[in-house]
């Protein structure tokens, strides 16, 4: 059976502590004096520290304690890296920071900053999963703090870094266009993360990223915080693996910091939190730690360390070097460390006790709660437009004066619009800039409104997603583009795992509104191949929180994009805004110049309610098809075949994928002898799943005959084999009629 390491790291510091007592000289010092030669830090500073440092390090022990009685729910500790403490301490509590899961010191040295705090009881309600957790009301448990800063993140992967990035950069970028900052103009962003996370690829891409805008000259008051324990769980970190990929590295600047050593680091971290400040670019703090308690109260760490290895690391304890520093220069006797010592295990084991007894959630309302919004109840034109400001603009040539265009033509003028309508408001991606997008959507923006405001980005999608999440933080509003659905694929989890959790795990108190437009589906008649006809929703199906928004006409994505700002911008939410790309130079539905699929621009108080839907055709048929996209458009072309045999047929189309208008759908289908749901996605994982299931269960027992006609399980191959796997006017057509003809 495996034996706790905390007896022994606890009995180590006392001992060892102890041990010093025959030896002891007091010291003279003021407050203000420093304590070491070289060390920055005043007596003040060193002894507040160290408190801070028993603090990151009982919390860990109650921790396991609590779990032990079945209490506590997450025993990830800090044991360790308390030497992060000199970071949160150095830096100010107004320097936003996004932390690791072990940089529980830097949390309770930044807490030391502002008055009213109480770290030790906050951090015992999160990690007891009490309601009463004030950063995330009990969902998980993560540092964080509206008051110092910190939003939470849960990440272990470093996925946090990218919109680490984002925000250093667009908080700059804010200053040229007036916005009003949160935090002082010299601020910081402050990124931690461990060695082994730094190999993920969100990570590599992150720091990249920064690098590369640094390299251009372009701010980015960046501090990336390295800690290295040298181990992934049970996989070692390959020896000087961190430094000789930083140390040289272009647009980076490196320091490395003794992480275990009071009187080492200090002078360390504090020049490069200086540089950072000063100059205005990123710099790479690498912060050498060891890991105590192995990776969690689960881990048995005996399994892939022997008993000496176990100990070296122990030998090591920053908390026990800190203490033995003070010792050693007269600030504080071994009785008086030992004193502290035992009254912060007091304070934290009592502090532990009472989280315990407090509220727990227990109905599915309240955990889900801050995933939820009123979203009918959004003001659409929640900021007045400038008619005379728009006019000018436009130099009285008003878009919605304009014979009708295309979809792409809308979506660009919407966004013009909206740019004009929300000073705050960037457009971003690979190629959006002068060239104006793969498919010119974005054309002339760059020209119009400015490259702080239109710019092009690297080569990466997680990198454009991290931007808008930190564009939003820095208080712009950011309007990203993803070339292609499939491309969105590489980068999931910067919507899944951060941006759409972010509400949830701070109790919406934190929020990234955004809108990301997206390049989606097929019908592009098989050019490009898979990459760039992607009919793969699935994964943005099982997101919780965000909203999925298409549209298949060109008004009405002038709309939708309308009111997916105000809903964004309202309610904090991740807009997903879906162009489909065969529609965006589409005119023509059923005869070649017959511009029966144009419409005029809509006036700029035009925003779709939402939930929206749309019925048309022949309304009271017995036949509806349910639909969305380009399979509105192939509806509409069946339809009109279906009319001339005789087969009158209803079309709904869907504009809101997710969360759907379930009241809309079921009155639409209610009385019908058949519902056909026509759905480009897959067979497995399209929308056309969900809707079967809520016809079954909300019409029953009078429950109309429903079909599916889907796209197939398949990737979508290049040239004509494309026809094969996606819905087509043809099967539309025949899938209705042999309803009719059979019912």
């Amino acid at each position: 059976m495996a034996v706790s390491r905390v007896e022994h790291v606890d009995h180590n510091f006392r001992e060892r502590i102890s041990a010093m007592e025959s030896g002891f000289t007091a010291g003279s010092f003021e407050p203000e004096d420093p304590v070491f030669p070289g060390a920055p830090a005043t007596l003040t500073q060193a002894i507040s520290l160290l408190e801070c440092q028993i603090h990151s390090r009982w919390i860990d022990f109650v921790a396991r304690e609590l779990k032990s009685e079945g209490k506590s729910f997450y025993t990830i500790g800090s044991s360790g890296h308390e030497g992060n403490a000199m970071v949160g301490q150095i830096a100010r509590h107004t320097d936003p920071a996004f932390l690791h899961y072990r940089s529980g010191g830097f949390f309770f040295a930044r807490a030391r900053q502002l008055e009213g705090q109480t770290p030790v009881f906050d951090t015992a309600l999160s990690l007891t999963a009490s309601s009463q957790d004030p950063i995330s009301g009990g969902r998980h448990k993560v540092w964080g703090s509206v008051p110092l800063n910190i939003p939470p993140q849960t990440s272990t992967i470093a996925s946090h870094v990218p919109k680490a990035v984002g925000a250093a950069f667009l908080f700059e970028r804010r200053k040229r266009l007036g916005i009003a900052a949160q935090w002082p103009e010299d601020s910081i962003f402050i990124c931690s993360f461990g060695d082994a996370s730094i190999n993920h690829s969100t990570a590599v891409g992150g720091v990249n990223a920064a690098a590369w805008g640094a390299f251009q000259n372009l701010p980015f008051p960046l501090l990336l915080v390295c800690e290295d324990n040298g181990l992934g769980i049970s996989v070692h970190t390959p020896e000087n693996w961190v430094e000789a990929n930083y140390r040289r590295r272009a647009g980076l600047k490196y320091f490395q910091a003794n992480g275990l050593d009071f009187v080492e680091g200090y002078p360390v971290i504090q020049r490069a939190v200086d540089y950072c400040r000063t100059r205005r670019m990123p710099a790479f703090l690498h912060l050498k730690t060891v890991r105590l308690l192995g990776h969690a109260g689960s881990d048995v760490e005996q399994n892939y360390h022997d008993r000496a290895q176990i100990e070296a690391a122990e030998a090591k304890d920053p908390v026990l070097k800190t203490a033995q520093r003070l010792v050693e220069a007269g600030a504080l006797s071994p009785g008086e460390v030992l004193a502290m010592y035992d009254r912060i295990a007091r304070q934290t084991r009592a502090a532990g006790q009472e989280a315990s007894r407090r509220p727990k959630h227990v109905t599915p309302s309240t955990i889900m709660a801050p995933l939820r919004a009123d979203y009918a109840a959004v003001n659409l034109n929640p900021r007045p437009v400038d008619e005379s400001r728009r006019r000018q603009f436009w130099r009285e040539r008003l878009p919605e004066l304009e014979k009708p265009r295309h979809m792409a033509a809308y979506i660009n003028w919407a966004l013009q619009d909206l740019c004009l309508q929300y000073p705050e408001m960037t457009i971003f991606g690979e190629d959006v800039a002068k060239k104006g997008g793969v498919y010119h959507v974005t054309a002339q923006l760059l020209e119009k409104f400015g490259k702080a405001r239109v710019f092009n980005t690297l080569l990466d999608e997680q990198t454009i997603l991290g931007i808008a999440q930190g564009a939003a933080f820095a208080g712009m509003f950011p309007v990203a583009e993803i070339q292609y659905l499939a491309y969105l694929h590489n980068a999931i989890d910067q919507i899944r795992g951060e941006a759409a959790s972010l509400k949830f795990f701070s109790d919406d108190q934190y929020r990234n509104p955004m809108i990301v437009r997206i390049a989606s589906f097929a019908y592009q008649k098989g050019f490009g191949g898979h990459f760039h006809n992607d009919n793969a929703l699935a994964a943005l199906r099982e997101i919780p929180g965000v909203i999925v928004a298409t549209a298949s006409t060109g008004r009405d994505a002038a709309r939708l994009l309308r009111a997916s700002v105000a809903l964004a911008k309202e309610t904090g939410a991740v807009v997903l805004f879906l162009e489909p790309i065969a529609l965006y130079m589409t005119r023509d539905l059923l005869d070649k110049n017959d511009g029966l699929w144009t419409a005029p621009y809509p006036e700029p108080g035009d925003a779709m309610p939402f939930g929206e839907t749309a019925l048309s055709g022949d309304v009271d048929a017995e036949n509806l098809i349910i639909t969305y996209a380009n399979g509105h458009y192939l509806s509409q072309q069946a339809r009109a075949d279906l009319a001339r045999d005789g087969v009158p047929t209803a079309i709904l189309e869907l504009r809101f994928l997710k969360p759907l208008n379930r009241e809309a759908i079921l009155n639409a289908a209610r009385g019908r002898r058949q519902v056909v749901l026509v759905d480009e996605c897959r067979r497995t994982g399209g929308i056309s799943e969900e809707i079967a299931a809520l016809l079954v269960e909300g019409l029953q027992p009078e429950t109309p005959r429903i079909v599916r006609v889907c796209g197939e399980d398949a990737f979508i191959p290049l040239g004509q084999a494309w026809e094969c796997v996606l819905p087509s006017r043809q099967s539309i057509y025949e899938a209705v009629k042999e309803g009719a003809d059979h019912g």
